[in-house]
């Protein structure tokens, strides 16, 4: 089994978690979007969320290359958690039923 040989390095293992994490967390955050997106929109859910999967991807594509070039100049991981800590943020400013 050499997917368990893979899981006893220490690195490897972190790494395999980390991504594990990552798409649950993304996968939750899609489906509650798709839920707000319904409460709030009713039966124009869905053009609300390809308008949000749309700007999603815009930021993809023209905010990458952006950060790509100033993330060069900070280590890492404090970069990676400054970013995990700002998606954090915009979760709680997210309107949720009083």
């Amino acid at each position: 089994m050499v997917m368990f040989k893979l899981l006893s390095y220490r690195v490897f293992r972190h790494l395999f978690a980390a991504q594990v994490l990552s798409l649950l967390g993304s996968g939750l955050a899609t489906v509650a979007l798709g839920l707000l997106a319904y409460d709030l929109a009713g039966p124009n859910a869905g053009a609300v969320l390809g308008t949000v999967f749309a700007i999603k991807m815009i930021a993809y594509v023209f905010i990458s290359p952006i950060a790509a070039a100033i993330a060069h100049r900070y280590s890492r991981r404090s970069f990676l958690v400054v970013l995990d800590l700002c998606r954090a943020g915009m979760v709680l400013l997210l309107p949720s039923q009083g």
